[in-house]
């Protein structure tokens, strides 16, 4: 059926578009695109060896997240991110949690009310992803936590019942992660250098106590800073 076909390549396109997205975002993440490093929308088709209108979509897709810029005729680069950038990030970040949390005080929440067998079990999910970033801080892989850090930030904000915050937190997160992937990379060993509270978090969480839970984000963000500051001055 001609509807049917139809619809079917629209969502194959649409998948498509979203895999090669994940892939280039996965190769800034990685280190492999860095900053400043220009392509176009025929050398990423060619690599992938796909067509160029889900490249063309997912370039456009990726330059809305604030990870790529469009050369105009020419074609894009990875957005170069400055240490000021990164402290605005880390406070719009900080401002994203914070209002969790105050819905989380004033009981205008879903965190573990609506069905507490389901959210508690979904928080020790959470709980698991922080246990496994923790283990790649402490191990200093910083491609393991990345991914483990971006899963665990997303599925705890979940948990907050709000779509709208929860999408905003991760392409804060996703961007803050590719300004700091540019300096961290450098460093030759990484254990010790990078923040390990998440399980703390989720522990105030579940306790509900919003005190200790501002106060280990206040602490990760000034560690966050004082690393990336400390190596972009060399």
């Amino acid at each position: 059926m001609p509807g049917s076909s139809g619809g079917n390549g629209a969502v194959t396109r649409s998948t498509l578009r979203q895999q090669i997205a994940d892939a280039l975002r996965d190769e800034v993440l990685g280190g492999r695109l860095q900053p400043g490093q220009e392509f176009t929308v025929k050398e990423i088709a060619e690599q992938y060896g796909v067509s160029a209108t889900p490249v063309r979509e997912a370039l456009v897709d990726l330059s809305a997240q604030g990870l790529l810029d469009a050369d105009q005729h020419r074609g894009f680069h990875v957005h170069e991110y400055s240490v000021a950038d990164y402290r605005g990030i880390v406070e719009a970040r900080s401002l994203v949690t914070d209002g969790m949390f105050h819905a989380l005080d004033n009981g205008r929440d879903t965190f573990l009310r609506s069905d507490q067998a389901r959210a508690v079990a979904a928080l020790a999910g959470v709980r698991r992803r922080g246990e496994e970033a923790q283990r790649a801080a402490a191990a200093g892989d910083l491609t393991i936590l990345i991914g483990y850090d971006l899963r665990f930030w997303r599925e705890l904000g979940a948990l907050f019942g709000n779509p709208y915050l929860t999408d905003f937190l991760h392409r804060l997160r996703v961007q803050s992660w590719v300004c700091a992937v540019q300096h961290l990379r450098r460093l030759s060993d990484l254990r010790g250098a990078l923040w390990s509270g998440h399980t703390d978090l989720v522990d105030a969480l579940a306790r509900r106590d919003t005190k200790t839970a501002r106060a280990i984000v206040a602490a990760y963000n000034e560690h966050a800073l004082a690393l990336l500051e400390r190596l972009a001055d060399g």
